[in-house]
């Protein structure tokens, strides 16, 4: 029987937008044991199993060993994990901005860096609510609705620094040809001042930062049911050409685009129908 994905994404309460871009829910079963990648990006993430634990038996941190999770949390990378499964996953996914690891966590995205943790070890408690609350409705925008319960209860209210969060605006967002020379020329910073603040707050580089953004872009494009040509990718995307894609997901993916859409049994995990599905 061929492996049916199901799921819906849900937009966060007005009021938690700052902290948390968006909840994906999932519920993929009748495929094959496999492995797939899980992917970096400009979003920390943040996951709450439903049924079987995850299990990462690759951590996008080089010094962490593989291991199961009921539920996670980790922080921004340039390194892919790898997730096996047994052909069934259920769950909810959340994507964090660095601000939010500040108003859930109490603690800069730094502080996480590529390490995955149990989510109760950041976010107390309430981790094991969510996550028994989570368990009981039999849809998503019900689920949708306990984590912006939750998550309001939990969320203390930050500000990051203006030049720092504006720096932060500029790298990851939607600006495919953004230099990190001339958002330090507009923040008024020098490169080595914005490179040392950067890092101690975000956990990673002003640069990475701009190539994770990229790779989001082609990732996005790449997840479309009707692939455009890879050229196309790579200059909507902001790469210098196909090549250069290339190169990049190597290092970011593990794999060139082409053979990610080839081996990935289920690639649309965070494109679901809409936020009325079932699940």
């Amino acid at each position: 029987m061929a492996g049916v994905s199901e799921g819906a994404s849900g937009v966060p309460d007005p009021r938690l937008r700052p902290y948390v871009h968006g909840y994906s829910g999932y519920l993929l079963r009748g495929f094959a044991p496999g492995e797939h990648v899980g992917m970096p990006g400009n979003g920390l993430t943040v996951i709450v199993t439903i049924d079987e634990p995850i299990d990462v038996p690759v951590s996008s941190h080089p010094g962490q060993p593989g291991g199961r999770w009921d539920m996670l949390a980790s922080g921004l990378s340039v390194r892919p994990a790898v997730i096996a499964h047994n052909g069934f996953q259920h769950g909810v996914q959340l994507s964090l901005t660095p601000m939010g690891c500040r108003a859930l966590f109490g603690v800069p995205a730094a502080a996480l860096g590529a390490w995955i943790v149990d989510l109760a070890d950041v976010l107390g408690p309430r981790a094991i609510e969510l996550r028994e609350r989570l368990s009981v409705p039999s849809s998503w925008p019900e689920r949708f609705a306990i984590i912006d319960e939750i998550l309001l209860r939990q969320v203390n209210p930050v500000h990051l620094d203006a030049e720092l969060a504006h720096a932060w605006t500029l790298l990851a967002g939607p600006d495919p040809a953004v230099r990190v020379a001339a958002v330090a020329d507009e923040i008024g910073w020098s490169r080595r001042h914005l490179g040392n603040r950067f890092n101690a707050e975000f956990g990673i580089t002003p640069k990475d930062a701009a190539r994770l953004s990229r790779f989001e872009r082609s990732h996005r494009l790449l997840r479309e049911a009707i692939l455009p040509p890879l050229a196309e990718v790579a200059a909507v995307a902001g790469y210098y050409d196909q090549a250069h894609m290339a190169r990049e997901w190597r290092e970011l993916a593990g794999m060139p685009p082409s053979v990610w859409r080839e081996r990935e049994e289920f690639p649309f995990v965070q494109d679901r129908q809409g936020a009325d599905a079932e699940g």
